[in-house]
């Protein structure tokens, strides 16, 4: 009896074990019309630095089949391949047998380390991802552009020292310049600051470049934060820079620097007979605090553009300060804008009474032939009376009237900027049909601002309002 129920007992199981495997079997499909869907068929990382790795992309591998299917392989062509995969959590070159149910789909991530070369351009690093699913082979691009950097990890310049336009720099913690030397940098040369990174300059710093060969400083992510949207419209991206109590002489001339944390910086020297910081047809945006703040000292910005920023954009106490031809404007992004466009501080008299132990004497201001416009209101104060700060040919949002501090100047207008805030397109240049053209008044034209930051020539008998040259129609 035991025999025969223990023969019975194996062979059902055999049944069961069968018809087991011929589901299993049964609910994986072997046919080569069945094959995979990728999320895209070509995975670009942006321009990235040499020995320090990408980000990280996604793949999404679907099967919209009725049944399971298995890729028989998922490999990298190359064998040497500067990428790296990794399968649902499994990292490797070489997979086999992976299998995905139904109307179900895994996950791929992929990065790329890019080896230095002795190149100064940007060159491409490629492979392909085969997958062969049911003797059908598929292929994914992958696909990188690697960019050679010269590193400045936490660096104290002691003696004079130059920045050439042959690679770009990277700066990770600090870059000092200590007091009797000079930092200069030479057009085109770009400056990328990791995260937390920031330029302070006890000696001196002249950063001179030239129309078409901007000086670029910004943060070192290059790539992409929104499809064809740069990842450094985010503020924040580095500290940014910081002109110590005695350093004078300084001088940022074709400089574009965005995306900082604290903008620049100049602490206070109470002293204005000696010229502290020049900034030149330059366009200084996009910072979490201001994208100036500057205290008794004596500052000189000319054809320069100041924009985006959560508290004001240009922060003055006491100084004198001249701001020719320039545009002080707001439409930042990341959260509720807390303060004016423009703040003056210890410009009135009644500064100087609320603090009786301020050795520093009143601020000494001019505006001129400039804009001020943004999401936020214009200044801080409405009254000058009695100050030496004045307006002068000025583009103003409020609704005001001239007075002995504002001269000429254009009440409630807007002067049509090209920005597009929406597509995170910030364009300060004006149209040609803007109410601020021809508004500016020739005798504040100097020299040095008969060209903007892009070389485009002003008008010499009239003058358009702000940084830049207007747009011409069709252009």
């Amino acid at each position: 009896m035991r025999t025969f129920f223990f023969f019975v007992s194996t062979i059902i199981i055999t049944v069961i074990g069968l018809s087991t495997t011929s589901c299993i079997s049964d609910s994986f499909s072997t046919s080569p019309s069945d094959v995979l869907t990728f999320s895209r068929d070509t995975v670009n990382f942006d321009t990235v630095f040499t020995d320090l790795g990408t980000p990280t992309a996604r793949l999404v591998v679907a099967n919209r089949a009725k049944k399971g299917i298995v890729i028989s392989s998922i490999r990298l062509k190359n064998p040497n391949s500067n990428f790296q995969i990794n399968v649902d959590g499994v990292c490797g070159k070489i997979f086999h047998d992976v299998e995905i149910w139904k109307e179900d789909s895994i996950f791929m991530f992929i990065e790329c380390l890019i080896p230095e070369t002795d190149s100064k351009e940007p060159y491409r690093v490629e492979d392909e991802l085969e997958f062969v699913t049911n003797g059908v082979t598929q292929t994914v691009i992958l696909e990188a552009y690697g960019q050679n950097v010269t590193r400045l990890g936490s660096r104290r310049i002691t003696e004079d020292m130059r920045l050439t336009a042959e690679r770009p720099y990277i700066v990770f913690d600090s870059l000092v310049v200590e007091q009797g030397a000079t930092l200069r940098i030479d057009p085109d040369v770009r400056l990328l600051f990791h995260k937390d990174a920031e330029l302070i300059v006890h000696g001196r710093i002249d950063a001179t470049g030239e129309p078409g060969k901007l000086i670029q400083m910004r943060g070192d992510r290059l790539d992409n934060v929104l499809p064809d949207v740069g990842y450094d419209i985010l503020s924040g991206q580095w500290k940014g820079v910081r002109i110590s109590a005695g350093s004078y002489d300084n001088n940022l001339e074709y400089v574009d620097m965005r995306s900082t944390t604290d903008g620049l910086r100049v602490d206070s020297c109470g002293d204005s007979s000696r010229l502290k910081l020049g900034i030149y047809n330059s366009w200084l945006h996009n910072s979490q605090s201001h994208v100036l703040d500057a205290r008794y000292a004596r500052i000189e910005a000319l054809g320069s553009c100041f924009s985006e920023s959560a508290e004001s954009v240009v922060s003055l106490s006491g100084g004198d300060n001249s701001f020719i031809q320039c545009t002080i404007a707001n439409n930042y992004l990341f959260s509720a804008i807390t303060e004016p466009l423009l703040c003056l501080y210890h410009c009135l008299p009644k500064h100087l009474e609320e603090s009786v132990n301020n050795p520093n004497p009143l601020m000494s201001a001019r505006f001129e032939n400039s804009i001020i416009y943004g999401l936020a209101g214009d200044l801080n104060i409405g009254d000058f009376t009695d100050s030496n700060v004045f307006f002068r040919n000025v583009s103003m949002k409020s609704n005001g009237s001239d007075d002995d501090n504002f001269i000429n100047c254009l009440w409630e207008c807007d002067p049509l900027f090209l920005t597009d805030r929406p597509k995170y397109y910030f364009n300060y240049h004006v149209a040609a049909d803007s109410p601020v053209v021809g508004k500016g008044n020739p005798v504040f034209l100097t020299p040095r601002l008969m060209n903007d930051m892009y070389g485009d020539k002003r008008d010499p008998l009239a003058p358009a309002l702000g940084a830049y040259v207007p747009v011409l129609e069709g252009v």
